[in-house]
């Protein structure tokens, strides 16, 4: 029988822009998630250690993979999990991943709804001569049809050509500085949820490699994902950069995201 849930690290950031490090994030949360001075209770009363939670620990790529043979290898790995039964949890691991994980999903679900939390909406067409870079994911999964329904909450860096990407492709944008406590988003059938870490402020969680002021509180980002009509399906957690906060205030801000993510995703509507 499959797990209820299917943890998997994806330590990638190899189409990173400015700074990496978010390679190394799954560890890191997967430490804090589990560590003893918590507890593995969500917010929503579920215990989490005694559900069916399967750990497939961190995806391994090849000596020298890259580019289009990493995208395949994460696509199969999520194609397989979502096949199984299993409900996919990604650890990030830069945004890009958020593309070939949608990949491996779409066969499994003909419509397709994905909420997606950010400070930047991820519709470049390209960015610094990379179509796959982590400003990128959103652009190819709209082109490539893998996304009916795209709704983005947190945005607080449209660019023109983004706003013009945003029209071509029909997302609809929740900017931060329209946003309101209580905002219906109103998403219907399965929902896709690709969390960055970024939508939060960087006062509250830093460690992430673009910090943009003026984002979304913890305690605002949680009430998003356990509060959203729809259906969860599958979510990954990106951006989380421990170089850029070696505290650990952050690690601890990204289980507590994860742990309510898991949460949500057995909660039926």
């Amino acid at each position: 029988m499959a797990a209820e849930i299917t943890l998997l690290g994806v330590c990638y950031d190899g189409s990173s822009s400015f700074f990496r490090g978010a390679a190394s994030a799954p560890p890191v949360i997967r430490e804090a998630l589990w560590s003893e001075a918590g507890n593995p209770w969500t917010e929503t009363g579920i215990n989490l250690s005694a559900v069916g939670i399967e750990d497939e620990g961190d995806l391994v790529f090849g000596e020298g993979e890259e580019g289009e043979d990493v995208r395949r290898t994460i696509e199969a790995a999520a194609e397989r999990v979502v096949d199984s039964g299993s409900r996919l949890l990604v650890l990030g691991g830069d945004h890009s991943i958020t593309y070939p994980v949608l990949r491996g999903f779409r066969p499994h679900h003909p419509r397709l709804s994905v909420l997606h939390l950010d400070a930047h909406p991820d519709l470049y067409d390209d960015f610094e001569g990379d179509r796959y870079s982590h400003a990128c994911p959103f652009a190819r999964a709209m082109e490539e049809g893998l996304v009916d329904r795209l709704v983005q909450v947190g945005i607080r860096t449209m660019t023109g050509h983004q706003r013009e990407q945003a029209r071509r492709f029909g997302v609809e944008v929740m900017e931060m500085k329209d946003w309101r406590d209580g905002t219906e988003l109103g998403l219907d059938g399965p929902v896709y949820l690709s969390f960055d870490l970024d939508v939060i402020d960087p006062g509250l969680a830093p460690g992430v490699s673009h910090r943009e002021p003026g984002g979304l509180s913890v305690r605002q980002a949680l009430s998003v994902v356990q509060s959203f009509r729809g259906r969860l399906i599958g979510a990954d957690f990106v951006e989380f950069n421990p170089v850029s906060d070696p505290t650990g205030l952050t690690g601890s801000v990204s289980a507590k995201v994860v742990k309510e993510l898991a949460g949500r995703l057995l909660v039926e509507p």
